[in-house]
């Protein structure tokens, strides 16, 4: 599939806004600068039939159509668009590619009698893609390459081959220089090409021209690679009559997760992510997905999940014409035992503060809820690092300590450590006796250290030292410091820090 004009088609559906109150057939352009001039990278049917086209500076296009509205040219927005056009492409096919920056491919092997065949799979997507307002070329081929030419160059013959052959050497898809040289050889079409001995084509054109031509015509596959991978368990709907209503559309999507549910069950597996497609008649499909921190069978939640998704949008589905396809996938499931209950309640309690959590992180965003997990790293600040709530993790190791001694080192730590001045030791290695902290005296009652820690060995062997003391000033507060380095002969005095501090 090709569509011509997909910029301007994007802009227009995507941003309306800047259209309101303008003439429909008014001509416009998309700018881009280039080499330090704007000039026009893409245009729609209007400006295309006063003459202009791609590559022309702004300056001469405005000479020529002093009415031509300009808006500057955003690929990822394009980009965006297309892939929008690609997901509503899954209806025909799981295997859909992007064949950037305007056009499609599908592998429609085994898939077009679902549809009654080729010419009927054909008219039906451009049907959908007329009610959206895309205009699109489409060619059937045995290859991708092949496909992707007569699309854009629309030439026909007898048979494909015959079709294939009367392609103009651009159809190879070569650069600029090689496409050039190619036609100063007397070489104007495929079928020039073809008749050519590959590797005289090699040896002048190199190596990519001949895998070009090969590739065309046949002789050479084509790497596919599939833009959504078709997961291993998924479930679907689809309607005669389109659905425009929402909360129809959620009780489908609720007989669809029972269905998936139910052959998760056979294979004693739960779901860590479910991803929900609804498919509008217009060619556009609303995708909606939810995660779970737990392997899960329980529809309920789910779908309480998918409602807090729902709610948390910015903008809500929008049915448009309405669905006539509603598609469930599971791309991730993990290993689900049914578990004994414990007669405390503990499994119940662990099950609820799962649940708490899959909606939070669904309504808040999956990066917002966070827990702590342990690192084996000597360093303070190093010793625990923080992931999604949602996301697995091996078993973390915290230090265990006795309930009837007081902590080694404290909950709360500076990041990054607070500086301390007016350091008084009684011997210079020894813990402080008095030294100000945000700009008040504290003197050290009781001191207990030190603990040296050193700088990792792999990454800074030369940075300098910790030494450790947990001390308490008079007034009963209990601090974290650390002396920054060693007293050495010719060298200053090492700092001193505040690292934490006691509850």
């Amino acid at each position: 599939m090709y569509f011509p004009w997909l910029p301007a088609e994007r802009l227009r559906h995507t941003r309306a806004h800047l259209f309101a109150g303008a003439d429909e057939a008014a001509p416009y352009a998309l700018i881009e600068k280039v080499k330090g001039a704007q000039r026009l990278h893409a245009v729609d049917p209007a400006a295309a039939r006063l003459g202009l086209e791609p590559g022309t500076t702004l300056a001469d296009a405005r000479a020529r159509v002093p009415e031509l509205a300009a808006f500057d040219h955003a690929p990822y927005d394009d980009q965006q668009w297309l892939e929008r056009l690609a997901d509503g492409c899954i209806r025909y096919t799981p295997w859909v590619m992007l064949d950037a920056p305007d056009g499609l491919l599908l592998d429609v092997t085994g898939c077009v009698h679902l549809f009654g065949g080729e010419t009927a799979l054909a008219d039906d997507a451009i049907a959908r893609f007329d009610r959206l307002g895309v205009v699109v070329a489409y060619a059937f081929a045995g290859n991708p390459d092949a496909a992707r030419a007569l699309a854009r160059w629309r030439v026909s013959g007898a048979t494909e081959d015959e079709a294939v052959r009367r392609l103009p050497v651009a159809a190879l898809g070569l650069d600029d220089e090689a496409t050039l040289a190619l036609k100063r050889a007397g070489l104007k079409t495929v079928g020039d090409v073809v008749v050519r001995p590959l590797s005289a084509i090699a040896a002048r054109f190199g190596g990519e021209a001949a895998t070009r031509v090969r590739r065309i015509v046949g002789e050479a596959d084509s790497p596919l690679t599939p833009r959504i991978v078709t997961p291993p368990l998924h479930a679907e709907r689809r309607f005669v009559e389109p659905v425009a209503r929402t909360d129809y559309a959620l009780d489908v999507l609720a007989e669809l997760m029972a269905e998936a549910v139910a052959r998760l069950e056979q294979g004693h597996e739960g779901g860590r992510r479910f991803e929900a497609r609804f498919f509008r008649t217009d060619g556009l499909v609303q995708r909606l997905a939810v995660e779970t921190g737990r392997p899960s069978r329980d529809v309920a939640a789910v779908l309480r999940l998918f409602r807090e998704r729902i709610d948390a949008l910015a903008d809500p589905i929008d049915p448009g014409f309405g669905f006539d396809l509603i598609r469930l996938d599971v791309p991730v499931a993990e290993r689900l035992d049914a578990a004994q209950l414990k007669l405390e309640g503990g499994a119940v309690a662990e099950d609820q503060l799962a649940l708490l959590i899959d909606r939070l992180s669904t309504r808040l965003g999956r990066n917002r809820v966070r827990r702590f997990v342990a690192r084996d790293r000597h360093l303070p600040e190093q010793a625990e690092f923080m992931l999604p709530a949602m996301e697995p993790a091996a078993p973390s190791a915290w230090p265990t300590l006795d309930t009837d001694e007081p902590p080694l080192r404290p909950i709360h730590l500076f990041d990054p450590p607070q500086p301390i001045d007016n350091v008084v030791a009684g011997v210079p290695d020894g813990p402080p006796a008095q030294f100000r902290w945000r700009r008040t005296l504290h003197e050290v009652a009781r001191a207990e250290g030190p603990e040296r820690i050193a700088a990792p060995w792999w990454t800074r062997r030369e940075a300098p030292t910790r030494d450790y003391y947990r001390v308490e000033d008079r007034r009963g507060r209990r601090l974290w410091i650390f002396r920054h380095g060693l007293f050495e002969d010719g060298q200053p005095a090492p700092a001193w820090y505040v690292h934490g501090v006691f509850a």
